[in-house]
């Protein structure tokens, strides 16, 4: 059994590791932190839990794991992984990171995005970005430090690429529409995600400068070959769980709605966890809760000469969790998904 560390474990995403671990048959987690629970047994403040893991109780928030510990996932706030990141690597434990801390290539990007330069910027090039379906090949035994992509880069990305690799749009005209669900937001609730706010209400927020943007133009440059630009605007639905993006884009070329279909599914054709939906079906957030699933679809719009790609995820499982477990399974060598085929929770 490989012994896993979860630092932040008390959280929506250190949750949903918990969970979806302890069905994995070849991981152990012995040691989970948590700042607000520290001392307690995990079980007692989390009941759901209790079978799990029986006799594990929350460590401090930054206590060094024992001897042993083979993986460390660090589900912590934005900024704290910076720090957390080296010690860990010193002591010879691999870092599974689920913040945005080493997931943008260039330092000069923290402080305009983050608000913040970054703590130790010569990780930054030995970091792994694990968006399995894109660079799976970059994810093996030999690497030790992952940062594992956010949520609504994942839901965009799965969409994005496949038109971009192709030439089948023109990147300078991307637009992407996304909304998530209240726990993207974090377990500690603010005035805009009380639920008397968030209920029954949709709002956009961050228009022009949420800090996710980098990052999904990061990955579009890469596979593009030359800069990418998008429009990214994000909102807040009245929905505990998802991420729906409709992204479209001008295309370059002109293709059959059956072609463009095809060269999705062929793109996807031995990915796991990416489903494109029949023709004329959308994604929808509650047809993927709770697992690994992504939903997508392409439409080309004839009216408008523009392509139309639409996505759908869990956003604490493949936008998260999950997407960490998925890579977890990459970096030791096993089948990429152990522990992850329970299908959706509908309704």
């Amino acid at each position: 059994m490989t012994s896993i560390a979860i630092y932040g474990a008390a959280g929506y995403t250190g949750r949903e590791l918990l969970r979806i671990l302890s069905g994995h048959p070849e991981v152990e987690v012995v040691h989970a932190t948590s700042g607000t629970h520290a001392g307690q047994w995990l079980g007692v403040v989390f009941p759901e839990l209790l079978r799990a893991y029986p006799m594990l109780r929350f460590a401090e928030r930054d206590a060094q794991p024992p001897e042993g510990v083979e993986v460390a996932f660090l589900c912590l706030p934005h900024g704290e992984s910076m720090a957390a990141v080296p010690p860990l690597l010193e002591a010879g434990v691999r870092v599974i990171d689920l913040s945005a801390d080493y997931r943008l290539k260039e330092a000069a990007l923290y402080p305009e995005w983050y608000g913040r330069d970054h703590a130790h910027p010569e990780l930054l090039a030995e970091a792994v970005y694990g968006l399995p379906e894109w660079n799976g090949d970059e994810i093996g035994t030999e690497v030790r430090l992952l940062a594992n992509p956010g949520c609504y880069p994942t839901a965009t990305l799965l969409a994005l690429l496949p038109a971009i690799e192709a030439g089948l749009i023109q990147p300078a005209t991307v637009v992407v529409n996304a909304c998530s669900g209240v726990s993207g937001a974090g377990v500690r609730p603010s005035e805009t995600t009380h639920f008397v706010h968030a209920n029954e209400s949709l709002k956009a927020y961050k228009v022009g400068r949420h800090q996710h943007t980098p990052e999904i133009e990061q990955l579009c440059a890469e596979i593009a070959g030359s800069q990418v630009v998008l429009s990214f605007t994000p909102h807040l639905a009245p929905m505990n769980r998802g991420i729906a993006v409709t992204a479209s884009a001008a295309l370059a070329k002109r293709i059959d709605p059956e072609a463009a279909w095809e060269l999705y599914l062929n793109r996807y054709l031995d990915a796991p966890f990416v489903h494109l939906l029949p023709a004329g079906q959308t994604p929808d957030t509650g047809r993927v809760r709770g697992s690994n699933q992504v939903h997508l679809q392409v439409v080309v719009d004839p009216r408008t000469n523009r392509l139309v790609m639409l996505s759908a995820i869990d956003n604490l499982v493949k936008g998260a969790a999950g997407q960490a477990v998925q890579n977890l399974n990459l970096m030791v060598g096993w089948e990429e998904t152990t522990g992850l085929l329970a299908p959706p929770l509908v309704p």
